[in-house]
């Protein structure tokens, strides 16, 4: 496995713009909430550790992945000014096909989204066979999947402000 032994939050082969001039939401889902708070944590700490000033972020809850689509549809028609949107969420594998068709739907609704606002949606979405696996992508021994959602967000953002 290439991740084994990897921490997949290490950004020091690419150049992070600046997060000053840019807006964001963040959504977060409530369920798997050890999680998801982790990767929070991450991602805000993120912005702010790259400019973006905290009034410039707008948090809110849903209550599972599978809302991260509506919450991010719903955000960004009543805000035009945010610059993207970060949309966290753990899907846990359990005994039945629920874990594909959550992953599949809120993958392809959130890539849908950001496609109707050209605005960057970004999937910050743990798929994980285990509880462990997702520990180690929460600010584990894999870094934290909200560092890299933040990122992005911010490098998608510029790309966007550039073109």
């Amino acid at each position: 496995m290439s991740t084994q032994l990897k921490n997949l939050s290490d950004f020091s082969h690419t150049t992070v713009p600046s997060g000053a001039n840019f807006k964001f939401g963040i959504i977060v889902a409530e369920w798997n909430a050890e999680i998801t708070g982790a990767l929070y944590n991450g991602a805000l700490k993120t912005l702010l550790n790259n400019g973006v000033k905290e009034e410039n972020i707008i948090s809110l809850p849903v209550p599972g992945s599978f809302e991260l689509t509506g919450g991010a549809e719903i955000l960004l028609s009543k805000r035009s000014d945010l610059d993207g949107v970060i949309c966290l969420g753990c899907v846990i594998q359990g005994d039945t096909k629920h874990f594909d068709f959550i992953c599949d739907a809120v993958a392809q609704g959130l890539t849908n989204v950001g496609i109707k606002y050209s605005k960057p949606v970004i999937f910050g979405v743990l798929t994980t066979n285990n509880l462990e696996q997702a520990q180690d992508r929460a600010g584990g021994k894999h870094g934290n999947k909200g560092d890299e959602a933040a990122i992005t967000a911010i490098k998608m953002a510029d790309f966007a402000a550039n073109i």
